[in-house]
């Protein structure tokens, strides 16, 4: 009895890791499929065009679930939200012009990691392509900001976690050595005491953040953001 309930509880922790890590061959990595966010986000323009020098918050699902209350959640700060769920670093390269340089935003808040680590992305292809924005930043807007956020953990991808510590440590040390980029640590808030991420702050599919979630997140966004960010409101 003992052996089948060992073989049991494998089995379900293979399950469980197949599904926190799709094969990279079976996801579609054209950029190009975003073009219809693309062109939602033309049409908000056009129909009320946001203001210059604001901050753009962009990056995949857990900014984009958060787009709307993002906005009451960092005010005074005068914020475009710009996220679009399922994308990676990549994404964020590719589309860079129009999510954020666009704007002439005064600060670019970038979260991925999340799928790129879950995905099997390399660490070093992140790591590059987040430089490569970066570079492109300063080239274009030499004095805008850029915040990046660190991977968050779920329970859905905690056997992957160790992947994203890795990723994080990198932002940081980017972070660490320019002046105009900041790593912002949103991973510690959602950790309990022994390390292991909190179990109430998901919707039922243990990845996206719940209304509490969503508050643990927004706080140390708001944290990080305010000693910088509010002198310019």
């Amino acid at each position: 009895m003992q052996s089948y309930r060992t073989v049991y509880s494998a089995l379900i922790a293979i399950i469980c890791i197949l599904l926190a890590i799709p094969a990279t061959a079976q996801r579609n990595t054209d950029p190009e499929r975003w073009e219809e966010a693309m062109a939602r986000f033309d049409e908000q323009d056009r129909l009320s065009p946001p203001p210059e020098n604001a901050i753009v918050l962009t990056g995949s699902s857990s900014i984009a679930r958060w787009n709307e209350q993002s906005i009451k959640a960092l005010a005074p700060l005068t914020v475009i939200p710009r996220g679009f769920g399922g994308s990676v670093m990549g994404d964020v390269l590719h589309h860079l012009d129009r999510v954020a340089l666009r704007y002439n935003p005064r600060a670019i808040l970038i979260y991925e990691g999340d799928n790129d680590t879950a995905f099997g992305i390399p660490e070093e292809t992140i790591i590059d392509q987040l430089q490569q924005i970066i570079a492109r930043v300063h080239q274009e807007l030499p004095q805008t900001r850029i915040y990046i956020l660190s991977v968050k953990p779920s329970v859905l991808r905690e056997a992957i976690w160790p992947v994203a510590v890795g990723v994080n440590a990198k932002y940081k040390s980017i972070a660490d050595k320019d002046p105009l980029v900041y790593y912002v640590d949103v991973a510690t808030p959602f950790l309990k005491a022994d390390g292991k991420v909190m179990t109430d702050i998901f919707v039922e599919d243990n990845l996206h953040l719940n209304d509490l979630g969503n508050l643990i997140w927004g706080s140390a966004i708001r944290a990080a953001l305010m000693p910088h960010e509010a002198r310019y409101e």
